[in-house]
């Protein structure tokens, strides 16, 4: 009678068990790296390889389904993460410059990603056997690095300086290139559906998709910067939002700036990232930058920690098809694309050699690729989603482990010369 009783009281439902599992992960991958270091813990892989560890040990755990099963449900809530983050990754720039201290990033957007798209759709289809439309789209999914996970690497909080031409130019191609891989992902949903024959779809291709998207989405960003920043700054003068309000203003610009610039058919991403530079050029020295950047920067993190412990919750799930091919192009765009497209990228861009070798390393794969192949597979025919997902995922988890428990160290190396 009372062994009865005490299971109806003690009624567990399956959701509660998940946020507690979601806390208890966060909260280890957090703490128990000061239990060997004071440095900065290194938590995005340990919240991938703990929520993984768990759900593999109790199967049907995960918070969220599997991606092959219900993408949409990625792409939205990856998309909130990399809209937030990219915000934030234009509202750290403190010092525009001349245009000699944007070449690494002009060169890494313009020369490296597509070196990176070519290179691993030549290995999809290579080592994996992929499809022209898969292997593009795994070229365009694995390019863009991310502006969360990366942030051991990239410049400092507004009004802390910490913006060297390496963590510069680290932070502007994260900033920029979640948008300007979009493109590539069309290029492949086009493929999908009518085959390789650009003379059906070229034109409408390169006009709508690569030129109309790219400049609304700049436009819209500009835009949507000064606006908010009239709002916060200068109207009304005698009692200007940015002394009185919170930051929460801000994020409801970015999703008013996102949103918007999606309904007129641009890039939110390229929308949201230029919005944050441009807001931060507005009364520059005014100290609610910094409070902006403190309340979206934790938005952001709380964001990525519950997306990072959910999806490393599936990975039992996606790593069951995982073959030694798909291990090897995760290692290969890790180890040897992405430090060559990097490398050839920044000849002659004014950077020293170790300089040069560590901006061409440390390109973190992330959030925006979860978002990339969740959105293309709920918006075409993607027949191979569940080799897409196994490199993917691997290729997040070998990122955020090598790149992640590397980047202090070799941070620390770099200020010593």
């Amino acid at each position: 009678m009372i062994d009865s009783q005490l299971a109806s009281f003690f009624d567990f439902e399956t959701y509660h068990l998940q946020l507690a599992f979601v806390g208890t992960i966060v909260i280890l991958a957090l703490w128990l790296p000061r239990l060997v270091s004071r440095r900065e813990p290194t938590a995005p892989p340990l919240m991938l390889l703990f929520a993984g560890a768990v759900t593999f040990l109790l199967p049907g755990f995960s918070p969220l389904p599997d991606p092959n099963d219900a993408p949409v449900i990625w792409e939205r809530v990856s998309e909130m993460a990399v809209i937030v983050a990219l915000f934030g990754a234009g509202m750290r720039i403190d010092e525009v410059g001349d245009l000699r201290r944007w070449v690494p990033a002009i060169r890494l957007l313009a020369v490296a990603m597509p070196l990176t798209i070519v290179a691993v759709a030549f290995l999809g289809a290579g080592l994996a056997g992929l499809s022209v439309a898969g292997a593009i789209l795994l070229g365009a999914v694995l390019a863009p690095t991310d502006p969360v996970l990366a942030s051991d690497v990239q410049v400092g909080p507004p009004h802390e300086g910490e913006e060297r031409p390496v963590r510069f130019a680290l932070t502007t191609e994260a900033g920029l290139n979640d948008g300007l891989a979009f493109p590539f992902v069309y290029l492949a949903l086009f493929v999908a559906a009518e085959g390789l024959a650009p003379w059906d779809w070229g034109l409408e291709w390169v006009g709508v998709d690569v030129l109309y998207k790219i400049i609304v989405g700049g436009l819209a960003g500009w835009a949507g910067g000064r606006m908010l920043g009239l709002v916060l700054f200068n109207f009304p003068r005698n009692a200007v939002l940015a002394e009185t309000g919170s930051g929460v203003i801000a994020l409801a610009g970015v999703f008013l700036c996102y949103g918007s610039t999606e309904l007129v058919e641009g890039y939110g991403f390229i929308a949201v990232a230029v919005m944050g530079f441009t807001l931060r050029r507005v009364e520059k020295e005014h100290e609610f930058h910094r409070r902006l950047h403190d309340f979206s920067e934790a938005i952001e993190h709380g964001l990525t920690a519950v997306l990072l412990v959910t999806f490393g919750s599936v990975l039992p799930l996606i790593l069951a098809d995982l073959s030694w091919a798909h291990a090897g192009i995760a290692l290969i765009l890790i180890l040897v694309i992405r430090p060559l497209a990097g490398w050839v990228s920044l000849w002659r861009a004014g950077l020293p050699g170790k300089d040069r070798l560590f901006v061409a390393t440390y390109g973190v794969r992330g959030i925006g690729s979860i978002y990339y192949l969740a959105y293309a597979a709920s918006h075409g025919d993607i027949t191979e989603q569940s080799d897409l997902w196994a490199i993917v995922a691997i290729a997040i988890l070998l990122s955020t482990m090598l790149h992640g428990f590397t980047a202090g160290w070799a941070m620390d190396r770099l200020k010593k010369d």
